[in-house]
């Protein structure tokens, strides 16, 4: 219990401290995650050994903290911007999701294999690891700088692409689990993996269809406060997040489904009081699910790894996703400047843990596993952490963004002549 104290303690002064600085943070090679990541190094075991949870704890904390940082966070990727504009980035998401996703997966799992990994239990690892995190992803697409330095299309791209694959991943990761916990008949576990998306959107529809309706009324009778409206989709994602649980779907996707339609459903006024809560659950909230990934790194296990380790952290930085969008930047409508940025900054966090976690409530206990995904998530929040701030500023100084006249940065479609349409 003192344990458990005393992680509140240094989480909440860490928190603290970099609320204070939090203007300035914004042009540092530094970001929150990383250093809370770097001072629950400092506290684990391996260090100074002040914090140091069992296993169960571990998994348990790690599962629920992660599945609820994450509902909250594709939450604000569901109100990052008018649903109005959703069509501007139709194109992109539907290549990141249904091309570049699946490779992210084969390319992470085929490095895991680097591992000495068997091939199931790699593949697992290449499902677990290959959603964009909201919380990372939204902390490079939101606050001030970005909307200075990055066009709208660009953080809307990332943005609704990192809401949707962090559910989306769910199949995937399910159908690894079934190679590598093969307890159900194929058939049967189709059947659940249908019914966990289906079930989520469907729930999602619902949710988000009656809290929109519920506040257009509020609104119109003046019986919402100003307190209440701030935190209103914040509640909407855990709601949607626990019923969806409980019905036995993916609660992740039917949370950013019911933003989105939410978002179609209210108007600009009625939705700007809960987009203040965006910025803060990507930048502090998630401070100690992060503290905490610090604390249960396996070193002793990435020893084990020795050199194949460095191949397999290279090949999952740089590998996975890059070559790919590069790849399909004509069919995407992406610029080649776009496209660099949407191929690096497509980091693994918060989702990727959940996914990890999840997988070893299943059943999967081999300590290889923990230790693959753990090795990857921990190197892309450091290269990620240090980058973003830095690649940010770059983009802007090659592309040199001009701005709307709503104070967003144009399409550089529109700056530059048409998109690209795919014939040469």
């Amino acid at each position: 219990m003192t344990e458990l104290h005393l992680t509140y303690g240094v989480v909440g002064a860490l928190g603290l401290a970099l609320a204070m600085v939090s203007r300035p943070m914004r042009s540092l090679p530094l970001s929150e995650p990383l250093l809370a990541l770097a001072l629950g190094v400092v506290l684990g075991p391996y260090a100074l050994g002040v914090v140091d949870p069992g296993a169960p704890v571990r998994d348990l904390v790690l599962l629920e903290l992660s599945r609820l940082i994450v509902a909250v966070s594709v939450m604000g990727a569901a109100l990052r911007f008018p649903a109005a504009k959703l069509g501007s980035v139709v194109r992109p998401v539907l290549v990141l999701l249904a091309v570049v996703m699946p490779l992210t997966a084969m390319i992470s799992g085929a490095a895991a294999l680097v591992l000495g990994l068997p091939l199931a239990l790699a593949a697992l690892v290449g499902a677990s690891l290959c959603p964009t995190d909201p919380v990372l992803a939204g902390s490079i697409v939101s606050g001030r700088p970005a909307e200075r330095d990055l066009p709208a299309r660009l953080r809307h791209t990332l943005s609704v692409e990192s809401g949707l694959n962090d559910g989306l991943a769910l199949p995937l990761v399910g159908v690894a689990l079934a190679v590598v916990l093969p307890a159900t008949t194929p058939g049967a576990e189709a059947g659940r993996l249908t019914w966990e998306v289906l079930g989520g959107t469907g729930i999602g529809l619902v949710a988000g269809a009656v809290a929109a309706l519920g506040v257009r009324a509020a609104t119109r009778d003046d019986d919402l406060e100003p307190g209440p409206n701030l935190i209103l989709t914040a509640l909407l994602a855990v709601a949607v997040l626990g019923l969806g649980r409980a019905a036995g779907t993916d609660g992740i996707l039917g949370v950013f489904v019911a933003g989105t339609v939410y978002n179609a459903m209210v108007t600009g006024d009625e939705r700007e009081p809960q987009q203040g809560i965006d910025e803060a659950v990507n930048r502090y909230l998630c401070l100690p699910l992060f503290f905490l990934l610090g604390v249960v790194l396996p070193w002793e296990e990435w020893a084990r790894f020795g050199a194949p380790a460095i191949a397999f952290v290279l090949i999952v930085l740089v590998g996975r996703r890059l070559p790919a969008v590069l790849a399909l930047a004509r069919p995407a409508a992406l610029r080649r400047s776009e496209a660099t940025f949407l191929g690096w900054f497509g980091p693994m966090g918060a989702s990727s843990i959940f996914y990890v976690a999840h997988s070893v409530d299943e059943g999967v206990t081999d300590p290889a596993f923990f230790a693959a995904g753990t090795l990857a998530i921990a190197t892309s929040v450091v290269a990620f952490g240090v980058t973003s701030s830095p690649g940010r500023q770059l983009y802007a100084r090659s592309s040199a963004p001009a701005e709307d006249d709503d104070g967003s940065h144009a399409d550089p479609a529109q700056r530059e002549g048409p998109a690209p349409t795919g014939r040469h």
